[in-house]
């Protein structure tokens, strides 16, 4: 764009290096660089680059700051530092356009490589022993034999052969060396690392491999070599694969979508994906760990507990009318299910201890990391017993299934590749009423969420709550809470009408993760109770009824599962802990 003897204009103030300047005295540009990569230096005869900015005007007279300079050539060192920075300019754009051809040839390079890989077809030799189709994690002696030491060939099925074995599932990692590709497998099951070697590595599948492709891979067991690292120490060694389903890459590619830095939101949007990962995956199966351990506890503990299934739909509250989630039924209002509490005391008469594992929802608006609009809950109720036996059974049930869930070899390796600092909570769990912890909060100048001291009364905030809990670093019953904090079904604790016969189990890192009480066996005080909160009984007909046909000392609780989990395997949230989190405004995928 040279041209001799050409004047090209810059202005510092009204300038511009956009497209639509063209260096003229009407569209000046604004910089002396950008002059240069329009109008480059010539040896001689080059463009004059004429400058121009404001200056003060003091002797323009009243009102005049600023008046126009005339243009005038640029200074010398205006000229060497623009040259400079023009040299400058030219290698960068070299450089760029350097590696910009080279990548441009290298996809050349590629594509035609890609293209003589598709002409490549590999076919299963049918003289090799049947393959033995296992999952993943099979490790049975008299089903598989790992061959060990060293061979000329690959896969050669000689004397002292390992088992072939056929094997599916997606690609979980994969790395490729010069003439080797080294798989991992996975399954649901298990990790195998899978080697292919030779013709198997330039196919066009092998070049364009992607993660979480799902794979059915023929092959020879064997033992994984000295000083080297592999799932069970053991892989295949591949003869034969097939792609069953190939998985979308670059943009798409399950790495980028589902990014661990991901903004929280783009990874609940894509929690489908994020369950393939490591963490999401472990953590669902401690899950199902902590879910078989309670049912075993239930029904080894004396007296034991029976298993049932209340509904979900219902026309009471449990909890309190702000957090129901209503809905129509058939023209009626109904609500989904906050506890299933008052259902689980009306079996107790023919079936006797009772519990369940049901779904509950809380229409709150809480964005804390330990509340969820739907979760798991864990509920009991026990028939003849007192406030020291429930807090008995809770400490029992809590600490067997711990110690259930860590007693398989897997699951404890899962919870301590997750929360390594683990130890599992001493019994006795400490013992504190309200009005103690009160009293603790005020010595340890824990403040109220507006700044000031507790009172007895307060429902103490979750973060002060957690705060006692993790300075403590023990398990908590926080008992006798005050009535009017505590839900109308409470019994009253008959040595202090003030408080109930409640308990909350706090967790370090978590806080809350159960609560339960005695519960109200007298007919006239459920009465009273009622009339208390201003709750119409004749829904509840059907709950009252159990204090007129032979009532009983009875008491309950509920656990929250992800609570429990968040504990055990310390996710920082309980969003973490549910398969398909749903909480406020969050109802996908």
């Amino acid at each position: 764009m040279a041209e001799p003897g050409r004047s090209v204009y810059v202005d510092e103030d009204q300038g511009s290096d956009a497209i639509t300047s063209d260096g003229t005295e009407q569209k000046p540009y604004k910089t002396l660089l950008f002059a240069h990569i329009q109008y480059p230096p010539l040896p001689s005869n080059g463009p004059q680059y004429l400058t121009r900015k404001k200056e003060p005007g003091a002797d323009q007279g009243p009102g005049v700051s600023e008046v126009q300079q005339q243009w005038v050539p640029a200074t010398t060192t205006a000229l060497k530092k623009a040259t400079k920075l023009y040299d400058q300019h030219k290698k960068k754009q070299a450089k760029g356009d350097e590696l910009a051809l080279r990548g441009k040839q290298d996809a050349e390079k590629r594509q035609q490589i890609l293209e003589e890989a598709k002409k490549l077809k590999i076919h299963q030799d049918p003289q090799l022993p049947k393959a033995v189709k296992i999952r993943l994690n099979e490790k049975d002696p008299g089903l598989i034999k790992l061959r060990s030491g060293k061979s000329e060939k690959d896969v050669d099925y000689s004397e002292g052969r390992g088992t072939r074995v056929r094997v599916t599932g997606r690609v979980h990692r994969f790395r490729s060396q010069k003439d080797v590709i080294f798989l991992t497998l996975q399954d649901g099951y298990g990790l195998l690392q899978c080697v292919l070697t030779g013709d198997l590595t330039k196919t066009y599948d092998a070049m364009t491999m992607t993660l979480e492709t799902s794979l059915e891979i023929y092959g020879e067991m064997w033992e994984v070599p000295p000083k080297q690292h592999a799932p069970d120490d053991r892989e295949l060694h591949a003869d034969y694969y097939e792609v069953i389903g190939k998985a979308v890459g670059d943009k798409e590619a399950i790495t980028t979508r589902a990014a661990p830095d991901a903004d929280p939101q783009t990874l609940y949007d894509n929690r489908h994906l994020v369950l393939r990962g490591d963490h999401a995956s472990s953590v669902m199966k401690v899950r199902a760990a902590l879910l078989r351990a309670f049912r075993q506890t239930y029904e080894e503990i004396t007296p034991s507990c029976l298993e049932v299934t209340p509904p979900c739909m219902v026309q009471t509250q449990v909890e309190g009318g702000a957090t129901l989630f209503a809905f129509d039924y058939y023209g009626q209002k109904a609500y989904l299910t906050q506890s299933s509490q008052l259902y689980l005391e009306t079996c107790l008469p023919s079936l006797g201890n009772v519990f369940c594992v049901a779904p509950s929802f809380r229409a709150e608006k809480s964005l804390t990391r330990r509340h969820l609009s739907e979760y798991t809950h864990i509920e009991a109720e026990l028939d003849f017993i007192t406030f020291d036996d429930l807090l008995a059974h809770l400490e029992l049930v809590m600490c067997r299934v711990v110690e259930l869930a860590l007693a398989d070899p897997k699951t404890a390796k899962l919870v301590l590749d997750l929360n390594e600092k683990f130890e599992v909570p001493e019994r006795p769990f400490k013992r504190m009423k309200y009005a103690e912890a009160i009293d603790w909060l005020n010595e340890h100048d824990i403040k109220t969420a507006e700044g000031e001291a507790h009172k007895f009364g307060d429902d103490i905030a979750e973060a002060a709550e957690r705060k006692m809990t993790d300075i403590i670093n023990r398990p908590i019953f926080l008992t006798h809470f005050p009535t009017e904090i505590k839900a109308f079904y409470m019994r009253k604790d008959p040595q202090d009408p003030r408080v109930t016969e409640s308990v909350d189990c706090l967790m370090p890192g978590v806080g809350e993760i159960v609560g339960g009480s005695m519960r109200m066996e007298d007919y006239a005080e459920l009465m009273e109770a009622y009339e208390r909160v201003r709750i119409d009984p004749t829904p509840y007909y059907w709950y009252t009824d159990q204090r007129k046909y032979g009532t009983s000392p009875h008491g309950g609780y509920g656990l929250g599962l992800e609570r429990f989990l968040a504990w055990l395997c310390n996710r920082h949230t309980v969003r973490e802990c549910s398969l398909y989190p749903r909480f406020t405004d969050r109802c996908t995928p």
